[in-house]
């Protein structure tokens, strides 16, 4: 709670600005400013944290949002830091619920980039110029969202809901679940995970997508050691069946060798 208070996660919009539903997540009023209360914030947020850690381990990716000056750098940075898709520029509207447009411009980008490592071949200046133009487009609009090409997010991660409703709108059409910092001027019923926080100050925006990069990095992990364990008994069990077959092969080589000798007996 100490982090959260060094960062100013604390102070909400003016009280004049203020959405109703979030009283149960205020503790005072300080000249006109909404005052959250930072225990529940801490309550909610290990909340949030489990949710991300075990989305992350059932395999699916987290997606980022944040398009608002005060998130991008923090959205771009953390979700890069746990290779995790991200949209910190604008929303681009069927991003969820119309995926196939967004796959076909995913592609469109790759095959750009691809051209662009070789240089262009066969291009003349123009058209290269060009090429480079829409490169560039793409690059800004869905180069965050390359690791959701095949399969949609399991869980959405989102700064400010007053400034990303179409993101949120979009997750409840595709059930997906989301995760969000909201402030003092925010719907938290929007959300499945409400975070309350200052999503304003960049220091605070900063720490709770640090705790989501270290939520996800530790279901990482714990997929990890789960495969690493599953191997490990796929490869025990295959061993005590050689070792079971060794055995009957063993005892076979016993009988006939008992068979041999009864038929000696016998002969003499």
């Amino acid at each position: 709670m100490k982090t959260l208070l060094e960062a100013g996660a604390h102070f909400g919009h003016e009280t004049k600005r203020w959405n109703p539903k979030m009283a149960p997540y205020i503790y005072a009023k300080r000249n006109g400013i909404h005052i959250i209360d930072l225990q529940k914030t801490s309550v909610l947020a290990d909340a949030a944290y489990e949710k991300i850690r075990e989305t992350v381990f059932r395999g699916y990716d987290v997606l980022f949002v944040g398009t608002k000056k005060q998130a991008r750098e923090s959205i771009i940075e953390y979700a890069t830091k746990s290779d995790s898709p991200y949209v910190a520029n604008r929303w681009l509207g069927g991003t969820l619920t119309n995926h196939e447009i967004v796959k076909k411009s995913i592609q469109k980008l790759l095959d750009l980039e691809e051209l662009e490592k070789n240089n262009f071949p066969g291009f003349s200046k123009a058209e290269i110029s060009r090429k480079r133009k829409v490169l560039e487009k793409l690059r800004k609009n869905v180069g965050g969202l390359i690791k959701i090409q095949h399969k949609l997010p399991g869980l959405l991660f989102i700064i400010d809901t007053v400034y990303e409703q179409n993101a949120i709108l979009e997750a409840k059409r595709m059930n997906i679940p989301i995760v969000a910092v909201v402030d003092t001027n925010s719907d938290p019923e929007l959300v499945d995970f409400p975070i309350p926080g200052n999503d304003d100050a960049i220091r605070a925006v900063s720490v709770f997508c640090e705790m989501v990069e270290r939520a996800i990095a530790e279901g990482r992990n714990l997929r990890k050691d789960q495969n690493i364990s599953s191997s490990e008994e796929i490869s025990t069990s295959n061993i005590k069946n050689e070792n079971s077959g060794d055995t009957s092969s063993s005892s076979e080589e016993d009988q006939e060798e008992n068979d041999s000798s009864d038929n000696k007996d016998e002969m003499f």
